[in-house]
């Protein structure tokens, strides 16, 4: 089975008609034809049955265009990763990014690697954190920029930024009229609680042991959710410092009593070797 056999019967599926499926596919008539009668031969049956309206598919045809339009679609994926990477002098370099990491500084980091190495391309891809541990170790990500507490045997660390976490809310919510908030201001406060957050616990064992309990109003796994609940004025929302947007009808306050902050590091999986230009970013992003 050849591919131009595959276009030649989805193009008569489509158009119901020889001429005009030879006519899209630019090719005569009498060469759509033989491909097709080739193809039948292959297939043991006829694929179509001709009348005055122009053609239907028979039971066989039935049956087998679903895979021929898997084939083609596959076919036309392979071409297109292909001429992708035919077109690039390496294979870019992909970034795993934490949900809750911030721009700021890995885009400054990244912006001053291309300009002294213009000819690198750089991927981003935010995933959670399972994911880009499992990409990273089969090999779909060259450095992962997490929070995440691993295991230095299995993967290099290089520590990029610490970073403190805030108290975010709307411009007119009450505790914008503090200085700085104490974990009893957040017991009596509705809270915007992000079930994945890596400092959560530490959050909540803290205020257990100062005797408060915080209560979440809503709960959701994507920043950029609690962030616009928190902008409409619905609670409270805890993020590291990097996280927080800019402006937008937000404010963000220190919290008073407990210092709660994250290490931001960049990850290589030790059993696979990295690029020279993955570890000349790397170092980048280390500079901060």
């Amino acid at each position: 089975m050849e591919m131009n056999q595959v276009r030649y019967f989805l193009a008569v599926c489509e158009h119901r008609n020889f001429t005009h499926a030879a006519s899209a596919s630019n090719v005569s008539q009498p060469s759509l034809t033989t491909a097709i009668k080739k193809l039948e031969e292959e297939l043991g049956g006829a694929l179509f049955i001709r009348d005055r309206a122009g053609c239907r598919l028979t039971p066989l045809g039935k049956l087998i265009k679903p895979r021929l339009q898997k084939v083609q679609t596959e076919t036309q994926e392979a071409k297109i990763e292909a001429i992708r990477h035919a077109r690039l002098e390496r294979v870019p370099i992909s970034i795993g990014m934490g949900e809750t990491i911030g721009h700021n500084t890995i885009s400054k980091a990244v912006e001053r690697f291309r300009t002294r190495l213009p000819q690198a391309e750089i991927e981003l891809i935010v995933e959670p954190s399972d994911i880009l541990f499992a990409g990273l170790r089969n090999g779909d990500f060259d450095i992962v920029v997490t929070a995440q507490t691993v295991s230095p045997e299995l993967y290099r660390i290089d520590n990029i930024y610490r970073e403190k976490y805030k108290v975010v809310v709307a411009n007119e919510h009450p505790l914008t009229k503090l200085d700085a908030i104490s974990l009893a201001d957040l017991a009596n406060t509705n809270m915007l609680d992000r079930p994945n957050c890596e400092m959560r616990d530490t959050l909540h064992g803290t205020c257990a042991d100062q005797g408060h309990v915080l209560y979440a109003a809503y709960r959701s796994n994507r920043v950029d959710w609690l962030i616009e609940l928190a902008r409409q004025g619905s609670g409270a929302v805890i993020l590291p410092e990097t996280a927080i947007p800019a402006g937008n009808g937000l404010v963000s306050l220190p919290i008073d009593d407990v210092e709660i902050v994250r290490d931001v590091v960049a990850l290589r999986y030790r059993h696979q070797s990295s690029r020279p230009e993955t570890n000349e970013l790397v170092k980048e992003m280390s500079r901060g």
